[in-house]
């Protein structure tokens, strides 16, 4: 399972790699839960991360606009992405959700065939409208996308679990696998929640706000400790 922490500027940036996460993934939280970073701040943070690690830039909360969105992940690629997420906030169903997710796979795998396109869904879709988190894999699926993803639209403190249980999740991570698709999960996800993620098969785990001093996403600052600690925690699941 890997590790995706999700820094804001270049300073936090560097936290997350001194931590030792497997994915940098460049965010905005004052834009929304999977809110936009500026093209710049993504190009400094692909310079500053090792080859070998991967960057991940999201695209936002993004409206049922094919065409807008596919602009916005062509600028993402262009500056120097690994991964483009795409939050798939204002598409009602399946089908607007696909066709958001296979404008966007053919935009930047046009360009370079090795980016790694993310459908993500909300596992409270429910209150903002977006299309059933359930629905993700299928979406991933039918638009050629690489990773199925879900993560929490409203930040208020409630989770992923709080939504969906370990069952509801572990059906997505399976139906994803048998797609050939690979998962993420995030969503305010505490520590202790880590270990039934593992448990399921879960690929990569995203994370700020466990990151952060004092806990709080918003607020709190990434930290190359609490990165660290969350790493150990990982590589304890795997040696048990």
């Amino acid at each position: 399972m890997l590790l995706l922490i999700s820094p804001i500027n270049t300073e936090e940036a560097l936290e997350s790699i001194k931590g030792g996460a497997d994915i940098v993934d460049v965010k905005n939280p004052k834009e929304g839960s999977l809110g936009a970073n500026f093209p710049w701040v993504i190009k400094e943070i692909r310079k500053l991360t090792p080859k070998d690690k991967l960057v991940s830039a999201t695209l936002g909360d993004i409206p049922y606009k094919p065409g807008t969105v596919s602009l916005a992940a062509m600028g993402a690629q262009a500056s120097g992405a690994d991964y483009i997420k795409v939050g798939l906030y204002g598409t009602k169903d399946h089908d607007e959700a696909v066709e958001v997710m296979e404008n966007v796979v053919k935009t930047v795998k046009d360009v370079n065939s090795d980016i790694i396109v993310v459908a993500a869904g909300y596992a409270d879709a429910h209150r903002v409208g977006a299309v059933d988190p359930l629905e993700i894999p299928k979406v991933a699926r039918d638009s050629g996308s690489d990773l199925a993803m879900l993560d929490t639209a409203v930040k208020d403190g409630k989770t992923l679990f709080d939504y969906l249980n370990i069952e509801k999740l572990e059906e997505f991570v399976n139906e994803a696998h048998g797609y050939g698709i690979k998962t993420a999960l995030a969503g305010s996800v505490k520590k202790d929640q880590l270990k039934p993620l593992y448990d399921i098969g879960c690929d990569v785990v995203g994370i700020r706000g466990a990151a952060c001093i004092g806990g709080d996403r918003n607020t709190g600052h990434i930290h190359h400790k609490a990165v660290a600690e969350l790493k150990d925690l990982f590589k304890s699941f795997e040696n048990n």
